[in-house]
C-alpha cells in the first residue's frame, strides 16, 4: 500500500479474463496474428507508463486452467478467484498485490491503448484533462513514482453506460478507482450487475463518490473495437494484419486505417453491444 516516506502509489492494472463467453467461447485465447488475444491485451497494457504492475484475474473454475497455464508460461502475474462474483475477484486480487489504485481492463479489448490508459490515470489524479483531443500528449504521469499526493477522484472512466454518452471507441474502456472505493463497493454492493461488472456501485451512488468521466473530442463512441463475436474477431484480425506484425500501433493509427479503408468498420457494424444490465450466467468478461 501507499508508503508516505517514499511517496509511492501502487497503481495496478487488473485484466479480467475467462474462457466461458457464450457468444465466442474461449475468445481470450484465440489467435490474432500469431499470438493469443490475451497476450495482445497484456503486452499493450504493459506499455502504459503510469502502471506499477499488470495482473490477469481469472477464476478458479477448471475451464480457466488454460489462462493460468498461459500466464505461467509467459511469466505474467495471475490471480484466481470467484467465477461469478467478479467484484470479489477484483477486490481479492487488489488486496493480494497491495494495490492503492486499480485500473480495470477486460481481456476482450486487443486494441486497448496504453496512451489512453495514461490519460485516464492522469485525469483521475487531477494532472490531466477531462476532455481529451487527438493532439494531446498521452498523459502527464510518466511513472507511478512521480505521484506524490493522493488522487483527486475516487473513480474515473472513459465511458459510462447510458444516459452518459460514450466518446471513445468501444474497446478502449479504462476504469480507475482507489482501493478504498473498490473496498466500499465490495462491502456494500448487492445487486447482481454490481457484483458482475465490478464498478457500477461507484457511479450509481449519486453524490457519495467523486466520479470523473473522461471524454474525447471528436466523438468516436460509435466505433466497435472489442471482441464478443466472430465478426468482431475478424475485424480485429484485419486491423492487426494491416500493421505488418507490429503490435505497438496506437488507436489513432487505427482511426487513420479505418479512414483509408472504411469497409473494415462494416465487418462488425451490425453487432449489438451488451449493456451493464445484461448478464451472461451472472458474469460478463
Amino acid at each position: 500500500m501507499y508508503n508516505s516516506e517514499s511517496s509511492f502509489f501502487n497503481i495496478i492494472a487488473i485484466i479480467q479474463a475467462r474462457m466461458g463467453a457464450s457468444r465466442l467461447p474461449g475468445k481470450v485465447l484465440l489467435d490474432i496474428e500469431g499470438e493469443p488475444m490475451l497476450v495482445r491485451v497484456i503486452e499493450r497494457i504493459r506499455r502504459a507508463k503510469s502502471l506499477t504492475e499488470v495482473i490477469v484475474a481469472t477464476s478458479l473454475d477448471k475451464s480457466d486452467d488454460p489462462i493460468k497455464q498461459l500466464c505461467e508460461a509467459r511469466g505474467y502475474l495471475c490471480f484466481r478467484g470467484s467465477l461469478r462474483d467478479v467484484l470479489d475477484r477484483y477486490y481479492q486480487a487488489a488486496r493480494a498485490y497491495s494495490a492503492d489504485v486499480v485500473v480495470r481492463i477486460t481481456a476482450d479489448c486487443p486494441i486497448i491503448d496504453p496512451g489512453v490508459i495514461d490519460q485516464t490515470v492522469a485525469a483521475f489524479w487531477g494532472y490531466g484533462n477531462q476532455l481529451i483531443t487527438e493532439l494531446e500528449e498521452p498523459g502527464k504521469i510518466t511513472s507511478p513514482t512521480e505521484v506524490s499526493s493522493p488522487p483527486v477522484w475516487d473513480f474515473a472512466a472513459n465511458r459510462l453506460p447510458p444516459p452518459s454518452k460514450r466518446t471513445f471507441p468501444i474497446g478502449l474502456d479504462t476504469e480507475v478507482s482507489t482501493f478504498a472505493a473498490l473496498e466500499s463497493a465490495w462491502n456494500e454492493a448487492t445487486l447482481p450487475h454490481q457484483r458482475e461488472h465490478v464498478m457500477p456501485y461507484l457511479y450509481e451512488q449519486k453524490e457519495r463518490f467523486r466520479v470523473l468521466v473522461v471524454n474525447h473530442d471528436p466523438d468516436y463512441g460509435h466505433m466497435r473495437w472489442t471482441v464478443d463475436t466472430a465478426e468482431d474477431l475478424e475485424f480485429i484480425r484485419q486491423v492487426y494484419s494491416r500493421f505488418d506484425g507490429r503490435a505497438d500501433f496506437s488507436w489513432l493509427e487505427v482511426l487513420d486505417l479505418i479512414d483509408r479503408e472504411p469497409q473494415l468498420a462494416m465487418i462488425n457494424a451490425e453487432v449489438k453491444h451488451k449493456t451493464v444490465t445484461d448478464s451472461e450466467s451472472q458474469q460478463i468478461d
